[in-house]
């Protein structure tokens, strides 16, 4: 009995704590529902009454919001691909391949994660205006897909896989890269999952070197366009839109987490046991 009283006490601490967790958004989602002249009044309150959709509509129909949300797919996707497919190559080779140099060249990639991301954006920066490939999709991605998180964690994974299952295949006479593709790769997919989606939700917040690649408004991603409009159509279009522009920033990514909330706890779960 004491027991089923405590389990609802911590239950409704934890209820209480999401309720004042989610109070900001819910706040963010009812300023954005309400017109300008009932915010020029009050802002107070979480029920949005009288309601309106027309900071919405406004924000689809000043701007190339439909374009950024395109680029910003586009470079989520691509930079997620690109990493699982990099990041699977070098862990594998660092977890199995006894090359010259190994251990040397690992902690050398690990050496990037003391690296600031500030520390790279001039040479980034001139590099790419040197190639002339500022405002293209391969500015956009091609940065960030040297990440050491990624490769540090499928190395992990692939040395807690048994060496037993290697061996199985080699006595079937298979390669080095089929051993990877068809025993290796599929046993990873609780890694790759986790990798794939924090890759994901990082392109798809990232802000400062999208930023400074995307001088054009057509190649704005979402972040970076939405970020603007703020500058130009804040003061005329007023509190609103500019709850609009956030509530539209963030639903993708909302979707994404109601879709893949298993994978996303197991894979918090997992980094945080490595």
């Amino acid at each position: 009995m004491n027991r089923t009283l405590t389990d609802r006490f911590i239950l409704a601490l934890v209820v209480a704590a999401a309720f004042v967790w989610m109070m900001p958004m819910l706040w963010v989602l009812t300023l954005s529902l309400k017109p300008n002249e009932e915010l020029v009044r009050s802002t107070n309150g979480i029920i949005p009454w009288p309601r309106t959709l027309e900071h919405f509509a406004t924000l689809l129909r000043v701007s190339l919001t439909p374009r950024w949300l395109l680029n910003s797919v586009v470079v989520a996707v691509g930079m997620t691909v690109s990493t699982l497919l990099l990041s699977s190559l070098a862990g594998y080779a660092f977890a199995r391949i006894d090359f010259p140099g190994r251990r040397a060249v690992f902690l050398l990639v690990m050496a990037g994660l003391m690296v600031p991301e500030q520390a790279i954006l001039v040479p980034l920066h001139a590099m790419f205006a040197d190639w002339e490939l500022h405002n293209t999709y391969f500015s956009l991605i091609a940065p960030r897909l040297a990440g050491p998180m990624g490769v540090f964690l499928m190395t992990q994974f692939f040395k807690a896989v048994p060496r037993e299952l290697e061996e199985a295949a080699e006595l079937d006479n298979a390669g080095r890269f089929k051993i990877f593709w068809s025993v290796m790769l599929p046993l990873s997919r609780p890694a790759l999952t986790t990798l794939g989606i924090f890759t994901f939700l990082f392109a798809w917040n990232d802000f400062l070197w999208p930023v400074v690649t995307a001088t054009q408004p057509e190649m704005y991603t979402l972040s970076v366009g939405l970020g603007s409009l703020q500058g130009n159509f804040a003061m005329s279009e007023g509190l609103g839109f500019l709850m609009a522009s956030a509530v539209f920033a963030s639903a993708p990514m909302l979707l994404l987490y109601v879709v893949f909330q298993r994978y996303i706890v197991q894979g918090i779960a997992i980094t945080g046991g490595k």
